[in-house]
């Protein structure tokens, strides 16, 4: 009996001795099984997604007048469905979540978090992509890992507080993109208000364990492709600061008309919010009228055409112009979706518009680097935008002229609009704003 001993106290040591300490374990298993659950739901969602995508790809080849008729028709059904079943989860979903961090144990979280609402914006931001919609799955994904973490915390009897949904956003961008770095400039950019030095351990452990999930299930892969992006030191100080520029001043001016007209002190929002059903007709005839314009380029997120150009191909110098309209008009319509890879997808477009003033072999890193500028000028996170297109595209040598482009569109996106867009909304979203069922009514 006395060599049980020596195993007995082994086990003793496991059995925590206070509350404290249980209520210490509680946490992390609750921050281990959501993290888990993000990986899973991440991968599931890109699948659905492209599911959807391609299917309506397909039908458009096979009828090509179709989204006339169907494109708009989807954009009504989903905006009905919106205001119906759950208004909290119109648009991007990260401005959601940066309402929500501001109160995370209130009533603000309670429905913007809530099953119903993640449930909601899954399908419905799958619907949007079925209907040819310019949206994104990145900003759905955030909202929706941000709910996922808020329940399992809640199942666990575990408190929620903002480190544990800028957790849950941060693993959403990691699962979204594989890209477990921009996951975490991300939380520190955008959605963290104090980043204190517990909050940075949740995150960078739900990030690392969201994206070894996501990776498990779909394979280690890097979202665009491996690119040589390498730039003659000549090129990179004539390059970048023009794409930076031209790409932030772009950017700020898609953020500057999203918030205008449909931002919460925007000059035509209550207008154009008095009639959504009308307005996403509207809308929708309007992204159909550019897709079939453009034989279908701004369908989606754009991330086929987006790869080409990447990859040096020629590609239409109309992709960057209409891509942005069908964007604006999408986020304006009000129905789920996200802006980060239609972002991506204008700024290549953007690029692209460049590439006559630099030899051919180049086109690729300069497409890059307007990518840059535009989706700083637009969501103004310039770490984030650094490393997740060197994340995205497996290009090391290309951080340095990234850096410059970002800082550049930074600034000039400032110049066209000083509010942060995704802050800018969030503001929406927050409790001492009168219900969204009556903004929208």
């Amino acid at each position: 009996m006395k060599s049980l001993s020596p195993i007995v106290q082994r086990l003793r040591g496991l059995v925590p001795e206070d509350l404290g300490e249980l209520e210490e374990w509680r946490r992390r298993l609750a921050m281990l099984t959501s993290a888990l659950l993000v990986g899973v739901l991440a991968t599931l969602f890109a699948w659905a997604a492209n599911l959807a995508q391609n299917e309506f790809a397909s039908a458009v080849s096979d009828w090509p007048y179709l989204p006339f008729l169907m494109t708009p028709l989807m954009f009504v059904a989903i905006a009905a469905l919106t205001r119906s079943l759950a208004p909290a989860s119109r648009g991007s979903g990260i401005p959601q979540v940066i309402a929500a961090s501001r109160d995370p144990d209130g009533e603000t979280t309670a429905g913007l978090l809530s099953m119903r609402t993640a449930i909601a914006k899954l399908a419905l931001s799958i619907a949007a992509l079925f209907g040819g919609a310019s949206v994104g799955r990145e900003g759905p994904t955030v909202q929706v890992a941000a709910a996922a973490m808020v329940q399992v915390h809640r199942l666990f009897r575990v408190r929620v507080t903002p480190g544990v949904l800028i957790a849950g956003g941060a693993a959403g961008v990691a699962g979204a993109f594989n890209t477990p770095l921009a996951g975490i400039a991300f939380a520190i950019e955008e959605l963290a208000v104090a980043y204190e030095q517990r909050v940075a351990v949740l995150v960078m452990g739900a990030v690392m364990i969201s994206g070894l999930t996501s990776q498990g299930i779909a394979g280690e892969y890097v979202y665009f492709g491996h690119m040589s992006a390498s730039l003659p030191l000549g090129v990179i100080i004539v390059a970048a600061p023009v794409a930076g520029l031209i790409g932030g001043l772009c950017g700020g001016l898609f953020s500057q008309l999203f918030l205008t007209l449909r931002g919460p002190n925007g000059r035509f929002s209550r207008i154009l919010g008095k009639r959504p059903l009308l307005l996403a007709l509207v809308c929708g005839i309007i992204v159909a009228a550019v897709g079939v314009a453009t034989h279908g380029l701004t369908w989606g997120t754009g991330y086929g055409p987006t790869k080409q150009l990447l990859e040096g191909a020629e590609g239409s110098y109309w992709f960057g112009p209409a891509k942005f309209v069908a964007s604006l008009v999408t986020s304006v319509s009000g129905i789920p979706g996200g802006i980060f890879a239609p972002s991506l997808a204008v700024g290549a477009g953007i690029g692209n518009l460049l590439t006559p003033l630099f030899p051919t072999e180049q086109s690729g890193a300069i497409v890059l680097l307007g990518m840059a500028g535009y989706f700083v000028g637009v969501v103004r996170a310039p770490l984030t935008a650094v490393i997740i297109l060197s994340e995205t595209t497996g290009s090391t040598s290309a951080i340095l002229p990234l850096f410059v482009a970002c800082l550049i569109g930074d600034w000039a996106g400032s110049l066209v609009c000083r509010e942060r867009l995704y802050h800018a909304l969030a503001h929406d979203f927050m409790a001492h704003k009168e219900p969204a069922e009556a903004r929208y009514s």
